[in-house]
């Protein structure tokens, strides 16, 4: 579908949605994903999100719903491909906080928001087998070592795969995660604390759900590639959530690759400067 008629599509999706669910939009923003409705249903102030085509994101809303609310915004409402969520005031996002030098009160944010999320119900197993894996998220790896594209070294791509593949063969406790969860996806409510936003849902051990916060906030790398900053972040979530700390650093490194990667396949340059070859360069040095 070319972009002119997949937007065409989407916002029918969305007149739609505002239509059934009884929507009194207030007002529209586009994202490179979604288009995002902020609106009341009722006296709720309610943030309606439609995705624009299907992808990572297309079942966010049966995803967040599993969560039941436990560190996430709510769900009031989904289908495929939209959800009607609870609107969260005032929005303050965590990555505010770390990026005014409070890093390590951001990081114990983050860890309390995953300790709540994984009191959630565990889903039932046949719907557990429809979402994607740690694995299939893997498969970026072989694909950018057959793409012929040079802009990651070859070499830091395949100890990436070799640790990732390693990584998931070994997982414990293996449950339903975020997948995203990272400074710009946790928002302040003044009313329910700090909650997770914009799950992509991923089924992995819990100490994968780090790797994307070892990596943020991304407009700051010089911060998060400090050798001292990554130590005393991974101190604080094997303190709090009783996580393994070098499998939390693995992970990091790995889906640091990973995280180029997609940058790649995104249309997006990478170099060396790029935050996440740059926390994977500064990883591999204090890899044990």
């Amino acid at each position: 579908m070319s972009k002119d008629r997949s937007d065409e599509s989407a916002g029918e999706r969305v007149e739609e949605r505002i239509r059934d669910w009884g929507v009194v939009a207030r007002e529209k923003l586009k994202t490179q994903s979604s288009i995002i409705v902020f609106g009341n249903r009722g006296n709720q102030p309610v943030v309606l999100k439609v995705i624009r085509q299907p992808g990572d994101e297309w079942r966010c809303g049966e995803v967040q719903a599993a969560f039941d609310g436990m560190g996430t915004a709510r769900v009031y409402e989904y289908i495929d491909g939209a959800a009607l969520i609870e609107r969260l005031n005032p929005g303050t996002s965590l990555a505010s906080i770390a990026l005014e030098g409070r890093d390590e009160e951001a990081t114990e944010i983050l860890a309390d928001v995953i300790g709540r999320m994984v009191q959630a119900p565990e889903p039932s197993r046949e719907w557990f087998s429809t979402l994607v894996s740690a694995q299939d998220w893997g498969k970026g790896f072989q694909r950018y070592l057959a793409s012929g594209d040079d802009q990651i070294p070859r070499r830091l791509v395949e100890q990436g795969q070799r640790l990732y593949f390693d990584l998931c063969a070994s997982q414990r406790g293996v449950r339903l995660l975020h997948g995203d969860l990272q400074h710009y996806n946790v928002l302040l409510d003044s009313d329910r604390g700090w909650l997770a936003i914009d799950p992509k849902g991923v089924i992995g051990e819990i100490e994968y759900e780090i790797g994307a916060s070892l990596r943020n906030p991304y407009e700051k790398p010089e911060m998060f590639v400090s050798p001292g900053t990554i130590e005393r972040r991974l101190r604080c979530f094997e303190a709090k959530l009783k996580l393994d700390p070098d499998r939390m650093l693995a992970w990091g490194f790995a889906q640091a690759v990973l995280s180029a990667i997609w940058s790649v396949e995104d249309g997006f340059a990478v170099e060396a400067g790029t935050p996440a070859l740059r926390l994977a360069t500064a990883i591999r040095q204090i890899l044990k």
